[in-house]
């Protein structure tokens, strides 16, 4: 029909868009990530993003992981921040057997313990925005993915999207939304 819009957001713009949103609510200053899981229908099962695991005083975390340079392990951030995409699988409330046959949106690449929980519940597909610091953990990921026939797509494939872009659009978004909050 003629005058329909053409500028309308693809699939996975959308659901990386969602990733993204998601990420913005994140506390870690210095990694935000996001996570969508959709089904083969275009549906959205479940969301998530990096962050403490409910119960938690975020106000009292070390959130600068100081803890790497001193030895205190308390004040590590890696050994209780929950990632997005383990947020997003426990985050979803159906049988966990939907997830079998699904697209994972993430603004990150998976670690390798995230990837052993993508395997387990059958996500097929992975489309990532920008590639993981920690190469040891990418290599491990890529070999188990591989080895389970995951299929991995970087968002844009010409090349990684970076921390700083990412960060800017999460702003911007935040900034549209919050001029609009009540």
């Amino acid at each position: 029909m003629p005058g329909k819009r053409e500028e309308y957001l693809t699939w996975d713009e959308f659901f990386m868009g969602v990733a993204v949103m998601a990420s913005a609510r994140s506390k870690d200053p210095s990694n935000q990530v996001g996570a969508c899981i959709v089904n083969q229908e275009h549906k959205i099962l479940s969301v998530g993003y990096n962050g403490l695991p409910k119960g938690m005083n975020d106000d009292t975390f070390y959130w600068n992981s100081i803890g790497e340079k001193t030895g205190e392990k308390e004040k590590i951030k890696d050994y209780f921040v929950v990632h997005a995409e383990r947020n997003a699988i426990l985050n979803y409330r159906g049988s966990l057997s939907d997830l079998n046959g699904s697209i994972l949106y993430v603004t990150w690449y998976p670690c390798m313990e995230c990837t052993k929980e993508i395997i387990q519940v059958g996500i097929q597909k992975i489309i990532y925005l920008r590639m993981y610091s920690k190469q040891e953990s990418v290599s491990l990921s890529k070999k188990m993915l591989g080895d389970a026939g995951v299929q991995v797509i970087p968002y844009q494939i010409d090349r990684d999207f970076t921390k700083e872009e990412i960060q800017e659009a999460t702003n911007g978004i935040q900034k549209i939304m919050k001029r609009f909050s009540i």
